[in-house]
């Protein structure tokens, strides 16, 4: 049985799916996907009454969302997937199916079949599976515009929490542009951040990883991912406390044709490390000129931004560990950041390999534009 666990700071981020057991090519423009029906109401029902809204929600998209086994020598974990396209293609978590090339999957008729794992991206956390099935089992369901998200907007999660097929549970899009670690290791021992996170409180626990996070039109706004927690069951698996995370969409729609067409994706490169956010002291500590941005902490050597001349700290500071003198990037291609997520959710979604951007910086008292050419996430 396999476990993920990620620690931030007191807290837990559990990767979903793989804690349960049922025992104890550069894209600029992604590749079209035939286009998917939204969800039509049945007669009658009227959007503004919540409770025959979900009830009709349930209904059509619950055929589209499937579980996920692991069997052979990686048997033992559970999670959640949903129906891709009309050609057999399931998407789900890459730690889901993590060291597998075949899995078991079910469907809510009944129907099971094994399905081949064709792509996976360590990044965002994303595989897709080939299965095959009748036509008549693949109900394929439509991707959202995550970007079109508000925090407040209710959104629905269905999978398979702790092995109970197709259960639906609700919430609220708590938070946007989240980033989270990736799986996708560094050459320097560190860790790649994933981006455009969606954060929200719908219950999900070990086993819904994978399945697929809806908006109240029936459309998938992200993929059920991580969950960040203190409490757990008697047997070590993670429970909700209220703060879940989800892939978006718009990461989706970039990264998946990618995986069927090569089996791996291409993420751009810039090159840098730095600070997630900034405080009081910390701003005091590196004079910074500016309360928002992102602070450059490190530059990758031969990197993009080292190329470029961005600069990372390098002087003492009266905070042991940190470093003055870097630069604060304030902007991207002339869009203010408030903070580095800012950055990576820009990058992430509107720029691939070979791209350039405009990085505005403030370096000490002086606000300089620079030009740097982006490059691939090293493998």
């Amino acid at each position: 049985m396999k476990r993920t666990y990620i620690a931030l700071s007191v807290l837990v981020l559990a990767a979903l799916a793989c804690s349960y057991s049922a025992l104890p090519a550069e894209l600029s423009a992604p590749a079209p996907v035939a286009a998917v029906e939204p969800i039509q109401l049945p007669e009658g029902v009227d959007a503004s009454d919540n409770q025959e809204l979900l009830v009709a929600i349930y209904q059509q998209v619950n055929p589209g969302v499937v579980a996920i086994k692991t069997v052979g020598d990686q048997a033992g974990s559970l999670g959640s997937g949903f129906v891709y396209d009309a050609q057999g293609h399931i998407l789900t978590n890459y730690h889901v199916v993590e060291g597998s090339t075949q899995v078991e999957v079910d469907f809510t008729s009944g129907f099971k079949a094994y399905g081949t794992v064709v792509g996976t991206d360590l990044d965002s956390d994303i595989a897709v599976v080939k299965v095959k099935a009748p036509a008549g089992e693949l109900h394929p369901l439509p991707l959202g515009d995550s970007d079109a998200l508000q925090v407040g907007q209710t959104v629905i999660a269905i999978g398979n929490p702790f092995g109970l097929s197709s259960t639906m549970t609700t919430g609220i899009v708590s938070a946007l542009g989240r980033t989270l670690d990736s799986l996708h290791s560094t050459t320097g021992g560190g860790v790649f951040t994933a981006g455009d996170i969606i954060q929200t409180d719908a219950a999900i626990n070990p086993g819904n990883s994978g399945g697929p996070l809806f908006n109240l039109d029936g459309e998938v706004i992200g993929i059920n991912r991580a969950i960040r927690t203190v409490n757990e069951t008697d047997t070590g698996e993670a429970l909700n406390s209220g703060i879940g995370f989800a892939i978006s969409s718009n990461i989706v729609k970039r990264v998946v044709p990618s995986l069927i067409r090569d089996g791996s994706y291409d993420y751009p490169y810039l090159g840098i490390s730095a600070m997630d956010s900034l405080n009081l002291p910390v701003i005091e500590a590196l004079g910074l000129k500016s309360q928002v941005g992102a602070y450059v902490s490190g530059v990758a050597v031969g990197g993009p931004a080292d190329k470029a001349g961005i600069r990372a700290g390098d002087q003492p500071s009266s905070i042991d560990g940190l470093a003055a003198g870097g630069d604060l990037i304030i902007a991207i291609d002339g869009k203010p950041i408030q903070t580095f997520d800012d950055l990576l959710r820009y990058l992430i979604n509107h720029k691939a390999p070979g791209d350039t951007v405009i990085l505005t910086i403030l370096r000490g008292g002086e606000q300089l534009e620079i030009k740097v050419t982006l490059d691939k996430r090293p493998r």
